[in-house]
């Protein structure tokens, strides 16, 4: 939680690397490795740091002295990693519409940490980014709803904006914009091409329970079931992160098992599919002739390996984000706080339809 800022409003002077290291019992230099994230520090050692962060509001400033002059044209988003191609298309969409807007992109990298983002966050604050966005698969619960309501109003203070792109919203009381994408509706229509195909044993590989992505593809293909009056079996859905090799784990798991119990699978994203579709062909099955496979993103590989999926418009996210965060700034009236941006399927050659009676 943020204490206080540090503000000139407040008659204080901006809390520095030495009042973090004399507030966490710790050297100036163990201070910069670690917000650096090149030393490797004891976890006591780190949770110290970083709790002197939080409670000093501190902002590390070092490594953006180069875009001096520049803050009053730029636009932020950090995301996870920047070798995903769903976060670099996303990024791409924020890099598009920063330029059409004549604003400088900065792009910042977390890994997931969530001690990262935070000192990420308060740095596009420090250079007084127009917008900040935060773009990601997330665990929505308590800790992480506080954590997103203090960055809002932390940026809010400062004139900046807190965009969640692919997030859940937060509530009226947080100021923040939400763009998200229809998870839910792609998937329940990936699920319904299927069903429509004669599949009624589909796999679903990648429940992540308290994930908020995982969450609500599988919350769509549920409720398609149901509208198809297929029953619901929990040993259908394969539990997993949203990575190749998880992918070809499932699979491989489930084959060494026995022999395969479903007609089709359902990949909550095209790396997982790429990674089943591996794991059928070690097994001596192919797509779609002994096993149909759909996925979700329609990045690569999806083309490569002919995959039916779901289209998101992740460059489209990014510049959505950017737009509204501007409109803000220009106080444009009719701004919407959350847009829903739809979601299509494209449909390749990875489904085949049962000419005879489904498994039971």
């Amino acid at each position: 939680m943020v204490r206080r800022a540090a503000s000139d409003d407040e008659g204080r002077r901006p809390t520095t690397i030495r009042d973090v290291a004399a507030h966490a019992g710790v050297s100036v230099a163990t201070v910069s490795r670690i917000l650096s994230g090149s030393y490797p520090s004891a976890p006591a050692t780190r949770g110290k740091v970083m709790r002197a962060v939080r409670e000093l509001d501190y902002v590390a400033n070092a490594n953006a002295r180069g875009l001096a002059g520049a803050s009053s044209r730029s636009v932020a988003i950090i995301v996870n990693s920047v070798v995903s191609p769903h976060y670099a298309h996303v990024a791409q969409g924020v890099q598009t519409q920063a330029a059409i807007e004549g604003k400088l992109c900065i792009v910042g990298t977390t890994g997931g940490d969530p001690e990262r983002e935070l000192a990420t966050v308060q740095l596009m604050r420090q250079e007084q980014a127009e917008c900040v966005i935060l773009v990601g698969n997330v665990v929505a619960d308590e800790a992480y709803r506080e954590r997103m309501g203090d960055y809002a109003r932390a940026l809010a203070l400062a004139g900046s904006q807190l965009v969640l792109c692919g997030r859940p919203a937060l509530g009226p009381d947080v100021p923040a914009l939400v763009i998200e994408y229809d998870n839910t509706g792609g998937a329940y229509a990936i699920t319904s091409h299927l069903l429509s195909a004669g599949h009624r044993r589909i796999l679903f590989l990648g429940r992540r329970d308290g994930h908020t992505t995982p969450d609500s593809r599988i919350a769509g293909y549920r409720a398609a079931l149901a509208d198809h009056h297929v029953p619901h079996d929990p040993a259908l859905e394969a539990e997993g992160t949203m990575e190749r090799r998880e992918g070809h784990r499932m699979v491989r798991e489930r084959l060494d098992a026995g022999p395969p119990d479903f007609t089709a699978i359902f990949a909550c994203n095209d790396l997982v599919a790429a990674g089943a579709r591996q794991a059928l062909r070690e097994h001596g099955l192919s797509v779609p002739g002994d096993v149909s496979l759909v996925g979700f993103d329609d990045l690569p590989p999806a083309a490569d390996i002919d995959l039916t999926t779901v289209h998101v418009p992740h460059e489209e996210l990014g510049r959505t984000a950017v737009r509204l965060a501007l409109d803000r700034e220009r106080d444009r009236p009719g701004r919407p706080e959350h847009v829903l941006l739809g979601t299509h399927i494209i449909v390749r050659d990875s489904v085949r339809p049962l000419r005879g009676p489904a498994l039971p």
